[in-house]
Formats: C-alpha cells, structure tokens, sequence
C-alpha cells in the first residue's frame, strides 16, 4: 500500500523532472525525447495517485485521467488505471479490523464514466468485465451509460450484459435509474449498428414499459420499442 510520505516523495520528484525537462525546452519544441519522458511521467504520477490510500486522491487522479483524455490520450495505459479504480473495493480488497476501508462508489463511478470516454474495444471489455462483480446500481448506470456511449455490440456481448445487469434488480429492487440507463444505451447501441434485434433486449424492454417503473420510464421504452421497428 502506498504510504502518504512515500506517495508526496515521488510527486516531488516528478515534478522536480517535469520542471528540468521544461526548463531545457526555453523557446525550442520539445524532442520525441522529451516528450516521451514528460508522458512517461504523467502516467506515474496518474498509477501512484490513483492507488494512494485516501479517496481524495484517488479523485486527483480522475481528474488527471480526465484532462489526459481531453487531449487525445485513450492510451491501453490509462483504461488500465481505470479499470484498477472500478474494482478497487470490489474485487480488490483491503480489510482492516473486519471491514473494507477502499470501498469508494463514486470513485468507481466517475472511472466507469471515463473508460466510456476512452471509446475504445479494450474500454468495452474492462466494462463489460466490471459490470460482473459490481452491486452498486448508481455505479451499474453508468457502466451501462458508457457501453451505450462506446456503442460496441460484438457478439451481442454488450447488450445480453446490460440485460443482465438490469434482471439481477428488476424483480426485487426495480431501479428507475438503471432502467433509463439500459433504454437509453439501447438506443445508442442500435443507432451504431444499424439495429437491435436481440430478443433479451426487446423483452427486457418489454418489460420495463409494463413492470413496476414509474411512468416516464416507462413511457420511454415504449417510445423505443416503437423507434427499433424502423430499423
């Protein structure tokens, strides 16, 4: 476990080495060289700041993550940090005096919310891998929202998945959240691929118009049952 004194040592270093590199750059571009360490350096201080011991840190690093994102980087680098960030507290544990002390659902949250970002296959597949062992439904709706954002289908992986995620609560805790969620990945999914006609998907539709959500849930998966008759 990283120890606050060992983890502000190396963010000290590392930005002692980002300075020297920037110092040497004076009014010349950086090299492939330079610019290589600047980036091997970020995503040090993005792997020790995501697994410091506090939660606030952890959100540090999500904030790292989200600015490397918005200048292009979907690196397999940065969904690895991401996905370590989703199952933390998860499957992976750490336990003191009987409990678990790195259960941080918002954590999880915003980093399943980015891995969307990412857009990528191997983002998909961290989801669709997340989604297994994850029980907290406002982190299962954004898993969802970011496989209906990435919009890849392979196999109909993505959306038996999602079916599944929204059957394990939709008998004995119907969550309106999760419902939407599943509707409108649903939707995204189908735009991408020109379609849906996977029967899970339509029954669990189906079942979302007529079962025990509130009416403008269920109002929307009517209005999408009707809009994938177009396809």
């Amino acid at each position: 476990m990283l120890t606050f004194k060992r983890f502000t040592i190396l963010i000290t270093l590392a930005l002692f080495v980002v300075s020297a590199v920037m110092g040497q750059r004076s009014n010349r571009e950086m090299t492939v060289e330079e610019s290589y360490m600047q980036e091997s350096i970020e995503m040090m201080i993005i792997r020790e700041t995501a697994r410091a011991e506090s939660m606030d840190q952890k959100m540090v690093a999500l904030e790292y993550i989200a600015d490397s994102i918005e200048r292009g980087n979907n690196s397999n680098e940065i969904r690895q940090v991401l996905e370590y960030l989703c199952l933390e507290g998860v499957l992976n544990k750490t336990m003191e005096n009987g409990r678990v002390i790195n259960n941080h659902p918002l954590v999880r949250r915003q980093a399943a919310k980015q891995l969307g970002q990412l857009g990528t296959e191997e983002a998909t597949r961290s989801l669709l891998k997340i989604s297994m062992v994850e029980n907290e439904p406002m982190v299962l709706q954004e898993i969802v929202k970011s496989l209906g954002d990435i919009g890849i289908n392979e196999n109909n992986d993505t959306v038996n998945t999602i079916v599944w995620v929204v059957t394990r609560f939709d008998v004995f805790n119907p969550d309106n959240l999760l419902a939407l969620a599943a509707i409108d990945a649903f939707e995204k999914i189908a735009n991408a691929n020109d379609g849906m006609t996977n029967p899970n998907a339509v029954r669990l539709i189906i079942r979302i118009a007529e079962g025990p959500y509130i009416r403008p849930v269920q109002e929307r998966a009517r209005q999408l049952l009707f809009d994938l008759r177009g396809f």
